[in-house]
């Protein structure tokens, strides 16, 4: 890929402090806008230290947002705008830079993928990864598509992450939860609806190039279940035979050439039925749970730092992993944390990579309703999944927090994800 000296000079929207400072590492020059409202100003800095120059915004003022980008590529001659971020600032960013014809994708595929409905809808008129399902524009309208389907069902909103506003529907009483929660954490409609997947579950983690599609790995999902499917722990990679493998690459590339994606990584949750494989959902940006860091730890593979390599007209070399790398997540009662031992000697530990418990006696530990409400994690290698699944279970062990747990009430309240 033949690179001008304007392709060289990117602009980042929502860009992660690391993905600044490899992008800079691959010769790219960064410029990045950031909404000062959503990270405190030592990470603005920490941003700032590697780009040209941090350029700062409401991403609700979606007007705002496409003029600062527009100005900012023709002050500077910028030859790519890319938005890693979290998707509900995409749709006008993306917009703004095909416009300007500087997007590595249009920005139909991007909203194809980011929206539940409309992914369900374009697999649905292509016959791939069929699955029943319904959209309502209201949590009314939910109801109606709930009983138009076989029990039980599965609803959430159609442009929201993380678990937030996901419920398994079984009865009336599910249906009156999910409305209250819905309607109390103001996730507005449209709302998809859907047939129960069972299953194991995987995110497949992809890096596009010039429309063309790489599996960079599989990770197994270990989640709550019902109510809320909150992921409690994954392991990558994921032990699969040979077909399964094929079957989830299969269905995964399908997707992403029906959408008409270009260029970046893809984030797919996919659940392997009897019926074979169905997508959940997927999101044009990196994995959460740390599994860009599974992902290292197993195969010495920066997937970040691999997206600025393609950009610069590398070719996509996915990796063969040598290890076992697992994530758990703490999920404490909800309540007073009193105290809290066994830290040090979970860090300690030979194979623990990271431990995260951000709490101190006195805080608050939230109910886990969702992924933001996990109360921290710690990753590990090992040599099998077996080992991981035991070192996890270790770490567990060591963790000794004392919570005066809250009353019970009868809406789970939380940062939603």
């Amino acid at each position: 890929m033949n690179r001008t000296a304007a392709s060289r000079r990117l602009l980042m929207v929502m860009p992660y402090s690391q993905f600044v400072r490899k992008a800079a590492e691959a010769g790219f020059e960064v410029w990045a806008i950031w909404d000062p409202s959503l990270r405190e100003q030592a990470y603005l800095d920490e941003v700032a230290a590697h780009a040209q120059e941090l350029l700062l915004t409401d991403f609700g003022d979606e007007a705002g947002l496409r003029t600062l980008i527009a100005e900012t590529v023709r002050a500077h001659g910028i030859g790519t705008v890319l938005h890693l971020g979290a998707e509900e600032s995409m749709p006008p960013a993306l917009a703004e830079a095909e416009a300007l014809g500087v997007s590595p994708n249009p920005a139909a595929a991007v909203g194809a993928l980011n929206d539940k409905a409309a992914m369900r809808a374009l697999l649905a008129a292509r016959g791939l990864s069929p699955v029943r399902s319904r959209t309502a524009g209201t949590a009314e309208e939910a109801a109606a598509a709930v009983a138009g389907l076989p029990l039980p069902v599965v609803v959430k909103p159609a442009r929201a992450s993380g678990s937030r506003g996901i419920a398994l529907i079984r009865d009336a009483d599910d249906l009156g939860e999910w409305t209250a929660r819905v309607t109390e954490a103001g996730l507005a409609g449209p709302y998809l609806v859907e047939e129960y997947l069972e299953g194991p579950e995987y995110s497949v983690e992809t890096l596009s190039a010039d429309g063309e599609h790489h599996v960079i790995g599989i990770t197994a999902k270990q989640t709550t279940g019902a109510p809320f499917f909150v992921e409690t722990a994954h392991i990558h990679p994921a032990p699969l035979g040979p077909d399964e493998r094929a079957a989830l690459h299969a269905v995964v590339i399908g997707l992403l050439d029906l959408a008409g994606y270009r260029f970046g990584p893809a984030h797919t949750e996919v659940v392997l039925t009897a019926h074979g494989p169905r997508i959940v959902e997927s999101q044009t940006r990196l994995g959460g749970d740390r599994i860009p860091l599974l992902i290292e730890t197993a195969s010495d593979y920066d997937i970040e730092a691999a997206i600025f390599r393609t950009l610069a007209g590398a070719p996509v070399e996915p990796p063969a992993p040598r290890h076992t790398a697992s994530v758990g997540f703490f999920l404490l009662p909800a309540g007073r944390l009193e105290s809290v031992t066994g830290l040090d000697a979970i860090r300690a530990l030979p194979f623990v990579h990271v431990l995260h418990f951000p709490f101190r006696p006195g805080d608050e530990l939230p109910p886990t309703t969702s992924s933001a409400t996990r109360h921290g994690y710690v990753v590990v290698d090992a040599e099998s999944p077996a080992e991981a699944r035991g070192r996890i279970a270790r770490v567990r062990g060591l963790l000794r927090a004392n919570v005066r747990e809250a009353a019970l009430t009868t809406t789970p309240k939380g940062a939603l994800r």
